[in-house]
């Protein structure tokens, strides 16, 4: 006990520090998680039982994005009532558990299981019950691997049915995994096992000083920019928009020869046709920002829109159109080629 404790505390004590990171979402397929918590058990009337503090620790593992499964124990320490005498109860369980919307922010998610649960009093035999539960719970990502957790389960035992109550608070970090793009910097095509092609990202510190170097063994560089946003349905350049570009114009001007390739793309929501046209409308809205900044030439600058197919995030809802997942797909991205 003492030591399912030293890991839940310090872990839980440690919330307050976690909102320094930055908040984003995403169950990353084929990680590991690992999950202290604490909460409350309630025992069913019949069995004469204190309810109690309940402490758990969590490992589970990603199947994928939606599915999980996790194995957890329990640590409850309660009175027989009326008789003064310890009885320390031990939950453990094997769940699977299903991610509503595994690229939001919240995600809920239900879970179900089986196990067993043992009653070890001070003084007395053991008493080991078959146990099956199911509940519920969301988890709220602070971090891209921390999420608050909050669950509650419905505990049934069968060795004389009992009908418990399991509520818990807490953490869940977790390690490794596969997770979505996240459409934050442009996508490149050349790949960089090519020789001749130079892969340089915009918001790297030395980005112009590769540039020079990379056109000085001539080959080709693309340069990938950060994207640009747009609000649902609109083409036009937010101030925010406007702030990116105009901190990767230096890059242009002094690459003369950089040729743009301006993609435009949408959210899942509306139709193939709209969207398309909407996917245009916002790289041409790119291309006009460019050229009235005197940054290129209109004829180095070629624009595509590929509307709502290759998403940079798959989105479970379409129709949620404030997901974080439609806000990602509303871009503008960059291919840029100096040769």
């Amino acid at each position: 006990m003492n030591i399912l404790k030293s890991i839940i505390c310090p872990c839980l004590m440690a919330f307050p520090l976690i909102f320094a990171g930055a908040a984003t979402a995403e169950i990353r397929a084929e990680a590991m998680t690992l999950s202290p918590s604490v909460g409350g058990y309630v025992f069913e009337g019949n069995q004469d039982l204190d309810n109690t503090v309940a402490y758990g620790l969590g490992l589970g593992y990603n199947l994928d994005r939606h599915w999980a499964a996790e194995a957890t124990v329990h640590y409850m320490n309660s009175e027989y009532d009326g008789g003064g005498r310890d009885v320390n109860v031990w939950l453990y369980h094997l769940d699977a558990l299903y991610h509503f919307v595994p690229t939001e922010k919240l995600v809920p998610y239900v879970a179900t299981g089986i196990g067993g649960i043992t009653f070890d009093p001070d003084q007395g035999h053991n008493d080991k019950d078959f146990a099956v539960n199911y509940g519920a719970g969301l988890k709220y990502f602070l971090t891209e691997e921390i999420a608050l957790r909050g669950d509650v389960r419905h505990v049934v035992s069968f060795s004389s049915v009992q009908s418990n109550l399991l509520y818990t608070l807490g953490l869940t970090f977790s390690f490794g995994g596969v997770g979505e793009t996240t459409g934050n910097v442009s996508q490149i095509s050349p790949t960089p096992e090519n020789e001749d092609v130079a892969i340089v990202m915009a918001s790297e510190p030395s980005a112009t000083d590769k540039v020079r170097a990379a056109s000085v063994q001539r080959k080709t560089v693309v340069l990938g920019f950060e994207d640009v946003h747009f609000d649902f349905g609109e083409s036009n350049l937010k101030p925010e928009a406007q702030m990116i570009l105009k901190r990767n114009v230096e890059i242009l001007k002094e690459n003369p020869a950089a040729h743009i390739r301006i993609a435009g793309y949408t959210s899942a929501a509306g139709t193939e046709e709209y969207n398309q046209s909407l996917s245009e409308r916002r790289a041409r809205a790119v291309q006009d920002f460019l050229v009235e900044e005197g940054v290129i030439e209109p004829e180095r600058l070629s624009i595509i829109g590929y509307g709502e197919t290759d998403p940079a995030r798959e989105e479970t809802y379409p129709l949620n159109i404030d997901s974080n997942a439609a806000k990602a797909n509303m871009r503008v991205l960059f291919e840029i080629e100096i040769k």
